[in-house]
């Protein structure tokens, strides 16, 4: 009989494919994992634009919660977007009920084209009610300078802001380097130590919904059981291949390719007949 390790998503939906809970699904199903998914809002958008965003009553975020929870526990859960502070305490409530582990969390603010998805006097809530709970964060730099109020210009602004916000409550702080120069280069920082993930940069508009990718990668590689700089490492190459073969639909920035690799070799170690 065969079994998959089984991965959450609790994230908005993206109705083009792109980012969000779709994005998610095939990330995760893409790195070998059984997905599952929890909507938090659903999103009217596309490559060009978002038309309107409709938030979950949380009484059913959090029966989404439990419904995955009692039956099929996930090794690992990947946070998306969380649009306003109910939201926000109805899934840290339930993280801590289920001691839900392997938890990444990715502050999702702003859609590719620059639309808020989430209210900025949100940004105190998000930093009290859910940073603590990430054991990995994974903002992109427009994000980290929202959360910890400083200015990044360069590597070293990732390091304090990486810093900064670990100290915020969280195990770790990823500070993606997509949004700077030169090579996209990735600063962790765990509370001791400070790692780079880097990759070449992709000349390309089309990375819709590479952040939900990149975490969705890192909590798929955590719960296959991968040690934790190794799932990171593995999920940089992973998103970096997704950019790299990215596909040219739509008017505005174009989705990446999450089975570009799967189609091309094969799910690497995977036997069905497990």
């Amino acid at each position: 009989m065969s079994v998959l390790t089984p991965v959450l998503s609790i994230a908005g939906s993206d109705c083009s494919g792109g980012a969000g809970i779709q994005a998610d699904l095939k990330t995760m199903s893409a790195n070998g994992c059984f997905a599952m998914s929890v909507i938090t809002s659903v999103v009217a958008e596309n490559t060009a634009r978002v038309i309107s965003v409709l938030d979950v009553d949380p009484k059913i975020i959090a029966d989404q919660i439990d419904a995955v929870f009692e039956d099929i526990r996930p090794k690992a859960v990947k946070i998306g977007m969380l649009d306003n502070p109910d939201i926000m305490q109805v899934v840290a409530g339930k993280l801590v009920e289920y001691q839900a582990e392997n938890v990444v969390i990715d502050p999702v603010m702003y859609a590719k084209n620059g639309a808020p998805l989430m209210d900025p006097n949100c940004i105190d809530s998000l930093i009290r009610i859910v940073i603590p709970h990430a054991d990995v964060l994974t903002p992109n730099i427009p994000e980290a300078e929202c959360i910890s109020g400083l200015k990044i210009t360069d590597l070293e602004g990732q390091k304090a802001a990486a810093k900064a916000i670990q100290e915020m409550g969280c195990t770790s702080a990823l500070v993606k380097g997509g949004h700077a120069t030169g090579d996209a280069i990735d600063v962790l920082y765990d509370g001791k130590d400070f790692y780079e993930f880097s990759a070449k940069r992709i000349n390309t508009k089309n990375t819709h919904g590479t952040g939900c990718t990149y975490s969705s990668a890192i909590a798929a590689n955590l719960a296959l059981g991968h040690p934790f700089h190794e799932a990171i490492d593995r999920a940089k190459k992973y998103v970096t291949m997704a950019i790299e073969h990215s596909l040219e639909l739509g008017n505005g920035n174009g989705p990446t390719n999450h089975f570009w690799d799967l189609y091309a070799h094969g799910l690497a170690g995977f036997d069905a007949n497990a």
